[in-house]
């Protein structure tokens, strides 16, 4: 016969205050057998109706009250209630590695489980320690830290007028370390690139060879990472270390596609350009080691336990530290900070932990006897779930907020996917739960989350967010049940909870618009500017007014800033003088404010106006970046 999720009747039980439980097949739990159980029942006294609900009885029409007394009925589920358990496939099988050692005594039990974790934590150690970085990579230093998304180069506006804030241009070289799989780093909000504005594709602008050489030049913006797995410096799967040297200002930028990375062209001047050298230490991401030994370890917990608390803590464990030291960690130094930044989040998530276990994980493992279907289903669902920065990276979403979905490609298709799926694995489980009699309370659950939700949703000013470990805290009451449904998604909703505490923290469910946005658009206004005057080889840009709030404009050339108007007039101008009449030049203009503490304020910019090599303007395209 299959293995199936069997639901099994459960014979409802009396309670007697006075004289324990029975059951209504008169089998007393309490009471020895032998022994009498004719004794004077309890007085039961009889609840009142409160008021309001007689008249809200006299009121209700009889068909509706009679359909309303149906799904309530229905709702409570059958009586008596049945309890779904798994049977294993092959029972004998799955269950054999438990069988075999239960034939220990209690004490070898204990110890070999107690040396097991051990010999994680001391592995693990031993191979962290390893994967250090050298002290110095070719007569350069010790190499610098760096995460899949830094330049050198942030933006126009935090490198200053000239870019005074990003110095040095030229002259300068050091080594650098990055972690592995930064090919898939993107820029998440429209960004300008001369006369193109690129989103949601790796920030890599030239790495064509250069004229004097044949070494490949980068933009100075680029992700220095990125670039370098495009340069064919590192290896995107294991990271690795080389070394930057800047080469100050270059013409042209030509684009190129190579190892996986399609880099972005420019055909103007830029005032800080890189190149690499290939670095002779070896210096490699241990993240695939790392990975290997703690999914070993978590598969024999999975096997060999059949207690869930003895299953789920030392998994967890496992699944947090592998995440949050390894598979996708924050950004750091080195790795005692990391180690510092892991327990910190490790203790809060820990107890939270503790809490989805007692509430959900537990009700769901407590005597499966499937060794194998478990381990496969809630240990591979788990890391699935933890492992969230591999195995949901072709899905289009980045973030679930409305703008982030409107303007992804693909992302409102993906999520219309999810939802339903999502949507089809509820029914599934309200179903169960019904079987059960648990369904009345998990929908007051679910009411009252709902109704939070939407108080928090309703706050002035602050917008709800919805995190991973949100969404796993959520949706992990219901998968209370054992059914098979139930230890994927559990599985699954428990990695989604590691990856997003130990990569991102505890980032609050409401956040304010500005920490949303990021370096997004703001929908301010933007400048509008005259029609320019050319003279040979100047061009002069004028405008009537500005924005209220603002003191000034600010002039983007080339996406490199150079002036910042402070006057507070409402006219102003702006004269640029073209040093080689070859190139095509790109203008973007934006208000400025100067706040207190000698902080700066932009509006957006508008899209850039090109100033062609010929002497004539293109004009300024509308939009804004």
């Amino acid at each position: 016969m299959a293995a199936r999720d069997t639901p099994d009747r459960v014979v409802p039980e009396t309670i007697d205050l006075e004289h324990g439980t029975k059951r209504d097949d008169n089998r007393d739990r309490v009471t020895p057998s032998g022994q009498s159980t004719e004794l004077v029942a309890p007085h039961r006294q009889s609840r009142r109706t409160p008021p309001w609900t007689r008249k809200l009885g006299e009121c209700t029409p009889a068909p509706v009250a009679r359909w309303g007394r149906k799904v309530v009925e229905w709702v409570k589920g059958p009586k008596p209630p049945s309890r779904y358990t798994i049977t294993p496939f092959l029972e004998r099988w799955q269950t054999l590695p438990v069988r075999l050692l239960a034939r220990l005594p209690e004490w070898e039990r204990i110890c070999i489980y107690a040396i097991a974790c051990v010999v994680w934590i001391v592995t693990f150690a031993v191979v962290v320690s390893d994967g250090g970085l050298p002290s110095d990579i070719g007569g350069f230093g010790a190499p610098v830290k760096l995460s899949c998304v830094n330049n050198l180069w942030p933006s126009p506006e935090s490198c200053g007028p000239d870019g005074r804030n990003c110095f040095p241009f030229s002259n300068a070289s050091f080594a650098f370390n990055c972690p592995a799989g930064c090919s898939s780093a993107q820029v998440l909000n429209p960004r300008a690139i001369g006369p193109q504005v690129i989103n949601y594709r790796s920030l890599v602008v030239g790495g064509a060879p250069g004229p004097e050489n044949d070494a490949l030049v980068y933009r100075g913006d680029s992700f220095i990472c990125s670039a370098a797995i495009h340069a064919g410096v590192i290896n995107d799967g294991y990271g690795g270390c080389g070394v930057v040297s800047l080469i100050g200002e270059r013409d042209s930028f030509g684009a190129v596609t190579r190892h996986g990375i399609s880099s972005i062209g420019f055909d103007s001047h830029f005032p800080m350009a890189f190149t690499f050298g290939q670095a002779s230490a070896k210096c490699e991401d241990p993240r695939w080691n790392l990975l290997i030994l703690s999914t070993i370890f978590t598969a024999l917990f999975g096997i060999f336990t059949t207690s869930p608390v003895t299953f789920f803590a030392p998994i967890f464990t496992i699944l947090f530290f592998q995440t949050g030291m390894a598979s996708d960690p924050p950004s750091y130094s080195n790795y005692a900070s990391l180690a510092s930044t892991t327990l910190g989040r490790f203790l809060p998530a820990a107890l939270a932990a503790a809490l989805f276990y007692q509430f959900s994980v537990r009700k769901s493992l407590r005597n499966c006897k499937a060794q194998v279907e478990k381990t496969v289903l809630w240990v591979g669902g788990a890391w699935v779930g933890a492992l969230g920065n591999y195995t949901f990276e072709r899905i289009p979403i980045q973030r679930l907020t409305g703008n982030d979905i409107r303007q992804q490609p693909g992302a409102i298709t993906a999520l219309v996917i999810i939802v339903i799926i999502l949507f089809a694995v509820v029914l599934y489980q309200a179903w169960c739960f019904r079987r059960e009699g648990r369904l009345p309370r998990y929908l007051a659950l679910y009411a009252t989350l709902g109704l939070g939700l939407g108080i928090l949703a309703a706050m002035p000013k602050l917008t709800l967010r919805i995190h991973h470990y949100i969404i796993a805290l959520l949706l992990l009451p219901g998968t209370a049940l054992q059914t098979r449904v139930s230890l994927l998604c559990q599985g699954l909703l428990v990695g989604l909870f590691v990856n997003g505490v130990a990569r991102w923290n505890f980032d609050s469910i409401l956040q304010t618009a500005a920490a949303l946005r990021g370096d997004g658009q703001l929908g301010s206004g933007i400048p509008a500017i005259l029609e320019p005057v050319i003279n040979g080889s100047s061009i002069t840009f004028a405008w009537e007014s500005l924005l209220r709030g603002y003191q000034g404009v600010s002039v983007v050339v080339n996406d490199v800033e150079r002036y910042r108007g402070s006057g507070g007039s409402d006219q102003g101008n702006f004269t640029w003088n073209r040093s080689d009449g070859g190139q095509d030049e790109y203008f973007r203009f934006g208000f400025i404010s100067y706040q207190l503490f000698g902080s700066v304020a932009y509006s957006d910019f508008t899209r850039a106006g090109t100033w062609f090599s010929n002497g004539t303007w293109g004009g300024i395209p509308p939009g804004r970046t």
